[in-house]
């Protein structure tokens, strides 16, 4: 049985780029445990986030459209599965470590709010502290999961999940490629959303983008998975080639401008604004009625932090019924 992760760490050490991080080097957990006799450390987070309930809660949380109806609009859940995919093809085609990247990437939303980004921007202004949706995915890991005791990983993969938005820089290489790879997946897959949603149409997207990208989405996604391995081989950093980059750029831009902040998601953010902002107060005068596992975090952690907690941990359904129930009367 010992022989199994014994092959594993052989062969990272015989063929893993100089620039990777091999499993026998990672800098540890914040709590010692022994060593797993069949698994990598790296291997054990994977398997202890895929597990957690915050994953579970993915599937019922907004990546672009509101508790969408279809059942082929993306979730948070399968954002998470697209960008460990192309995390792991950049991965292995760069040598990196294939373990510790699919760990990052599995956990690097762990802590998003319901309503997607509009969430987070309302518990941001909501909250004097203010709140970010890496910070929190981190929190999650460390401190909500397992009833408090955290998933206790590896300094590599809390870095990774940590730093993983846009211009932070994430230490390890297999980090920086799930930064890239989350970027390459919910721009590509935010269009056939929006396209299925009859929001845009093809034909609207940006020439310019389409050039240097290409005009399917297969055929970007495979744009900028080669574009990251022809940029990043034998280099001590994962990034896009400047022309690629640029185009990505001005894909975000669109759809910023086209659908991100069109006027139904504008209102509809304005809707899930008010349900978020009134359970905030709410909880924040009735903290007695917090679930028992969150009235348990008060002995550590300030009232505002444990509403958040709570707040973003819920999917799109919970909230809008946990909204219900507090506000809306019942029929006699």
């Amino acid at each position: 049985m010992l022989k199994v992760k014994e092959l594993v760490l052989e062969k990272e050490e015989k063929y893993l780029s100089p620039f990777a991080v091999k499993s026998v080097n990672t800098k540890g957990r914040q709590k010692h445990e022994e060593l797993c006799p069949m698994r990598t450390p790296f291997q054990r987070d994977r398997d202890r986030i895929i597990y957690s309930l915050a994953f579970i809660r993915l599937k019922n949380k907004t990546q672009v459209f509101f508790a969408p109806e279809g059942d082929h609009y993306m979730t948070r859940l399968t954002h998470t599965l697209d960008v460990s995919q192309i995390a792991r093809s950049i991965a292995r085609s760069l040598s990196l470590n294939e373990d510790l990247t699919e760990a990052i990437a599995l956990g690097h939303d762990l802590g998003h709010t319901p309503f997607g980004h509009a969430g987070e921007r309302v518990l941001d202004k909501l909250s004097p502290k203010g709140f970010k949706h890496n910070e929190q995915s981190l929190r999650v890991v460390d401190v909500l999961e397992k009833g408090g005791e955290g998933l206790n990983l590896t300094y590599e993969v809390r870095d990774g999940i940590l730093n993983h938005k846009l211009k932070l820089n994430p230490q390890t290489l297999e980090g920086q490629a799930v930064s890239i790879s989350d970027r390459i997946a919910y721009l590509n897959h935010d269009v056939d959303d929006a396209v299925r949603a009859g929001v845009i149409n093809e034909e609207d997207l940006p020439k310019s983008v389409l050039e240097v990208l290409g005009k399917t989405s297969r055929e970007r996604i495979n744009t900028l998975i080669t574009s990251a391995y022809e940029e990043s081989n034998s280099k001590p950093y994962v990034r896009l080639a400047p022309e690629v980059d640029r185009a990505m750029t001005e894909m975000r831009s669109f759809m910023f401008d086209t659908v991100y902040r069109m006027p139904v998601a504008l209102r509809e953010e304005e809707r899930a604004g008010n349900m978020l902002s009134g359970m905030y107060e709410y909880f924040l005068s009735n903290e007695h009625k917090l679930p028992e596992q969150y009235k348990a975090l008060l002995k550590d952690y300030d009232l505002d932090t444990v509403v958040c907690d709570y707040l973003s941990g819920m999917t799109d359904r919970y909230a809008i019924r946990a909204f219900s129930q507090i506000f809306i009367p019942e029929s006699f």
